[in-house]
């Protein structure tokens, strides 16, 4: 037996329109012969007409013949036929070509805010804090960052550093820190993080190894490097809930992001928290430094 074809409502008129479709990618190919006497053909109700064209010489074609009766709604298929296909030629001739940058537009408000800023001028601290805070951008209190640029001559074979600085007034932000023990492996187990920093002893290592998946790529694995393991957990958990913060270089750049304090800071507060991380990292260790607000534009700093 043949196969039964179930009939849906719309299948009708859907069907019209596909064939419609095929008939005229049907004349389209065929009026587009390249070499030789081509043939058109085009079907109606009463049968196939055929159609006989000129030679053609390679490369040429043509979209419509004269002469022949294409139906004008098969006209219009053709036509759509032919700008798609043209459309597409071009997708492709465009695809190895390199993407043009989109040049990025700030707002209004930054544009007037980094109007306060030179480009060129290198800042005294004083004058970058007072202008940092002016520029800042967000209606909230806005976090003041630091962007530090190393010397790669000054480092030497040593690319990257890491190390620890105490700010005098803290980040502004309010740090959870807590020491490791069976109690706090199995909430990390059950998927609570109560914590922003986690401190260990040298002795529960062993017992943390079994959330260190969970652990290591949220960054909260206690590590020598960052200082938080220690002989003396309760002594550090002090040390980094009082504005001890940890900082290194990224991977594949010689650059520094720490943020240094608030907007809301006052001035002095954070030029010492400035002046703290310079002193740290080493002002002969770096080349460019720049301050920042959330949002804000940057402004560069004169390194003494």
């Amino acid at each position: 037996m043949g196969k039964i074809r179930v009939a849906k409502l719309g299948d009708e008129k859907q069907e019209k329109e596909q064939k419609r479709k095929a008939e005229a990618r049907r004349q389209t190919k065929d009026s587009k012969k390249p070499f030789g006497a081509f043939t058109l053909t085009h079907r109606n109700e009463q049968g196939k007409v055929k159609v006989e064209g000129v030679g053609m010489k390679g490369g040429e074609r043509v979209a419509v013949v004269e002469g022949t009766d294409i139906r004008p709604e098969y006209k219009k298929l053709i036509e759509e036929v032919e700008g798609g296909k043209k459309s597409g030629e071009a997708g492709s001739r465009s695809a190895g070509q390199k993407k043009v940058k989109k040049v990025k537009t700030h707002s209004k408000k930054y544009v007037e805010k980094a109007s306060l800023v030179e480009k060129n001028k290198l800042y005294s601290l004083a004058d970058a804090v007072s202008l940092v805070k002016r520029t800042s951008l967000t209606t909230f209190d806005g976090t003041v960052e630091i962007h530090i640029n190393l010397n790669l001559q000054a480092l030497g074979e040593k690319k990257d550093i890491r190390g620890t600085v105490t700010l005098p007034h803290g980040t502004g932000k309010v740090v959870r820190v807590v020491i490791a023990d069976d109690a706090i492996i199995a909430e990390i187990a059950e998927g609570k993080f109560n914590f922003d920093v986690l401190v260990a002893h040298p002795t529960m290592m062993p017992r943390l190894a079994k959330v260190a998946r969970i652990l290591g790529p949220k960054g909260l694995m206690p590590n020598p490097k960052t200082g938080t393991v220690s002989e003396d957990p309760e002594k550090r958990v002090k040390e980094l809930s009082h504005g001890q913060v940890n900082f290194k270089t990224e991977s594949d750049q010689p650059l520094i992001h720490l943020s240094v304090g608030k907007v809301s800071f006052e001035d002095k507060k954070l030029m010492e928290n400035v002046a703290a991380v310079l002193k740290t990292v080493g002002t002969n260790k770096i080349s460019r430094a720049s301050l920042s607000a959330t949002m804000g534009p940057g402004i560069k700093l004169e390194i003494a």
